[in-house]
């Protein structure tokens, strides 16, 4: 098979790692792509917003499946438009991609199909959403409506903080996305990651995560787009999965397939697990950046052959296998991020990472300038490593990070906490 890849980021790196290794696959081509993804694909220069281009390049080269990562393609119709032109894609429609494109409507879809969410408001303008927060009071969640890259979110522990957060939203802090808020319920409990693969009938558990999506140690600080995670999150046993397949994921299938938007694609849903079970943070739909990339390190199926099953509407015939093992990616960043990200600083040492067993880079944000790996992003590198226990992936995650030679990055030290004290305590 002929695959091209969308997308440029960690995610995609290890989407592309995993796809190379199919049997199946003849030629795998990636647009953008990044340099960790040059060493398995093709890159290519396509402007993936210019969807007649994708379109000319799939017909030329006879490309056999379309793998969309990130969210914006998704929300921006690239699907329909290649499904349009009978060629084959995997990722959720336009409509469907509105569960991550717009909070409002996926807070409305858990309305209308009883689906355990906190409650909330929608609001365009900040006088009224400022008085629905003076009514509930803190603590608080503000959300921007759209795509914000993770950062659209402010979880105000206080009025004054929750109030802000509305002003910077219709102030422009986040453009378009921010036109419309969501205030919502501050749920109490543990956060995690839990994936699926689905094919607008069919929903296939593709397990759980953790992500960290504070800038500093110790979950402080501003929220970025996730400085690590580990899988599978010990919090998601058997019977919360089972909950949360019967109660949240089911629910959304059936729902999306009544309002004519079936889903197909990759479902996230973020949880917060409560004294009363799961309830739904919010929808993605695509697989998370850096939850993808443990996942893509634990499992051992052939990551083409389940896609083409859920394009093909055949995922009731597939079941994906899993190593038992845990793992773990810690992300390096460039200075400045989340905010004033400074690129252009030189990487080395990732050569002395590349004889390390089950240890393996993803390229995030990086670039070739002049011969020398830079940093190109705010989120660079993701150092990720599988072994027998949380602890000991952490371990080998970060002994490798010390090989790598580039003092403009910085990390946190303490990915993975929640799992390795629960070990701990279970000795």
């Amino acid at each position: 098979m002929k695959v091209l890849l969308i997308g440029s980021g960690g995610r995609e790196h290890a989407l592309a790692w995993k796809l190379s290794a199919s049997p199946s696959l003849d030629k795998l081509y990636c647009a953008p792509g990044n340099p960790g993804i040059g060493e398995v694909a093709e890159l290519v220069a396509l402007d993936v917003n210019d969807h007649a281009a994708v379109i000319a390049f799939a017909r030329e080269k006879q490309i056999d499946l379309v793998v969309i990562g990130p969210e914006a393609p998704l929300v921006a119709g690239l699907t329909d438009a290649l499904r349009a032109e009978n060629i084959r894609v995997f990722g959720p429609s336009q409509a469907a991609a509105q569960l991550e494109g717009s909070k409002g409507f996926t807070k409305d879809l858990c309305a209308r199909f009883n689906i355990p969410t906190g409650a909330y408001g929608r609001f365009n303008n900040a006088p009224k959403a400022k008085a629905y927060i003076r009514a509930k009071g803190a603590p608080i969640v503000v959300k921007a409506d759209g795509l914000a890259a993770g950062k659209g979110v402010v979880v105000a522990m206080t009025l004054e903080e929750a109030l802000d957060a509305v002003d910077a939203c219709f102030e422009g802090a986040f453009g378009a996305a921010g036109r419309e808020v969501v205030v919502e319920e501050y749920l109490e409990g543990e956060e995690a990651s839990f994936f699926c693969i689905c094919d607008g009938k069919t929903a296939l558990p593709l397990g759980s995560a953790q992500d960290h999506k504070r800038i500093g140690d110790g979950d402080t600080g501003p929220n970025t787009g996730g400085m690590g995670a580990y899988a599978p999150a010990p919090v998601m046993t058997p019977e919360m999965v089972e909950r949360t397949m019967r109660e949240l994921i089911e629910p959304t299938m059936r729902g999306m397939a009544e309002i004519g938007a079936p889903f197909a694609g990759v479902l996230f849903a973020g949880l917060m697990i409560t004294r009363d079970g799961p309830k739904l943070i919010e929808y993605n739909t695509r697989f998370g950046d850096p939850e993808c990339q443990v996942l893509m390190m634990r499992l051992e199926s052939d990551l083409l052959e389940l896609i083409n099953a859920a394009v093909d509407g055949k995922l009731d015939q597939v079941q994906p296998r899993w190593k038992d093992e845990s793992a773990l990616t810690v992300v390096m960043a460039a200075e400045g991020y989340p905010a004033n990200v400074r690129k252009g600083s030189v990487i080395r040492g990732l050569d002395r990472l590349e004889g390390l067993e089950n240890v393996k880079v993803f390229h995030a944000g990086t670039a070739f300038k002049d011969g020398e790996l830079i940093a190109n992003g705010g989120r660079v590198l993701n150092i990720t490593a599988v072994a027998g226990t949380v602890a000991e992936a952490q371990k080998a995650a970060y002994d490798a990070i010390k090989k790598v030679d580039w003092p403009e990055g910085f990390y946190r030290s303490d990915i993975g906490w929640r799992a390795v004290a629960r070990e701990h305590a279970g000795k």
